[in-house]
């Protein structure tokens, strides 16, 4: 009697097909992630003479670029989630900033303060929706040692711990100017209010 073979055999073109896959896949992996990187640092934000010339300058004057203790946040630090998921997300709608770069749309500090308000209103927007996520890589209420702190920013933390607030809520400003608000915004709500 012949043994009956209960395992079959995976055919020699097939384990190849594999082998090649995987190290495909981890070659393709590995070299995106690189990229991914390679976009979060310093130089390559201020490749774009657009960032260079307008916010670079100042956040070059906030408590952030320099600082007794001489911890720097860096653009990444405050624009890019550290988790993946949510950073290749940010990615993804950096291709919107991409497209802008390619159409000249900030290019020159009057039409990158043209657009500012809106520009950075998205920024406020997505950090609120997102607990300042970024903001809180480095700063939390739980760690916050608020006897430490003046009178004035004890109440507030304090009132925003209470409130449920989150750190843009009061903190517009603090790595770069705050935009003022247009005109013409001031006039619509104004007649909105009526």
């Amino acid at each position: 009697m012949e043994k009956s073979r209960s395992k079959k055999r995976i055919p020699r073109y097939a384990l190849k097909m594999l082998i090649i896959g995987g190290a495909l896949g981890v070659i393709f992996w590995g070299g995106f992630n690189t990229v991914l990187e390679a976009t979060n640092n310093m130089g390559f934000c201020l490749s774009c003479h657009e960032m260079r010339s307008t916010v670079y300058e100042e956040y070059k004057e906030t408590i952030h670029y320099k600082n007794p203790s001489g911890v720097q946040a860096t653009c990444a630090d405050c624009h890019v989630p550290k988790e993946w998921v949510h950073k290749f997300v940010r990615k993804v709608y950096a291709v919107n900033e991409l497209y802008h770069k390619a159409m000249g749309t900030v290019d020159t500090p009057e039409k990158f303060n043209e657009h500012r308000w809106k520009m950075a209103n998205r920024v406020w927007d997505t950090m609120r929706k997102t607990d300042s996520r970024e903001c809180r890589n480095c700063h939390s209420f739980e760690t916050m040692d608020l006897s430490g702190q003046d009178r004035s920013a004890r109440k507030r933390h304090e009132r925003a711990l209470t409130k449920e607030q989150t750190c843009i809520d009061c903190h517009k400003g603090i790595a770069h100017e705050e935009p003022e608000e247009p005109r013409n915004n001031k006039e619509t709500a104004a007649r909105e209010k009526e």
